[in-house]
C-alpha cells in the first residue's frame, strides 16, 4: 500500500475541512481533486446552477502574505484550462455559469484555530482578479 507523504496527508485534510466550509454555506461537492494532464482542480462544487471550481490554499501564517495571493496568474491560466477540458469531458457548454474561488485557510495565531478567507469569484475565463 503506497504512504501519504505528510504534506499530501495535510492537503487531503484541509480539502476535506474546506469542503465541509463551504458545504456548511450552501455549496455541494461534485468531485474532489480532478485530475488530468493539464493539471488539478482541488473541489468542484455546486452552488444552486452555479459550477464552482475550488482552488484551496493553505499558509501557516500571514507572515509573508495570505493564502489566496499565492495563485498567481499562471495558476489561473492552469485552473482555466483544466476546467474548460472538465467542462468537455462531461459535455457541459462553455456556457455553462460557472466561477472560480479561492479558499485561503491559514492557521491563527493561537497555533489551534483555522481561518478563511473565502474569494468567489476570484477570477474569470480570461484569468484576471
Amino acid at each position: 500500500m503506497e504512504q501519504k507523504s505528510p504534506t499530501r496527508a495535510l492537503g487531503q485534510a484541509l480539502e476535506s475541512i474546506a469542503n465541509n466550509y463551504l458545504d456548511a454555506r450552501g455549496l455541494s461537492l461534485i468531485t474532489r481533486n480532478f485530475q488530468c494532464k493539464l493539471g488539478e482542480i482541488d473541489l468542484i462544487m455546486r452552488d444552486e446552477n452555479t459550477l464552482v471550481f475550488v482552488e484551496v490554499r493553505y499558509r501557516k501564517s500571514e507572515r509573508f502574505g495570505r493564502a489566496v495571493e499565492t495563485v498567481n496568474r499562471r495558476k489561473q491560466r492552469k485552473l482555466i484550462r483544466t476546467a474548460l477540458l472538465y467542462l468537455n469531458i462531461h459535455r457541459l457548454s462553455q456556457s455553462t455559469p460557472c466561477r472560480f474561488d479561492i479558499l485561503g485557510i491559514t492557521m491563527h495565531a493561537d497555533g489551534k484555530t483555522l481561518c478563511f478567507d473565502w474569494r468567489q469569484n476570484a477570477f474569470g475565463l480570461n484569468g484576471h482578479y
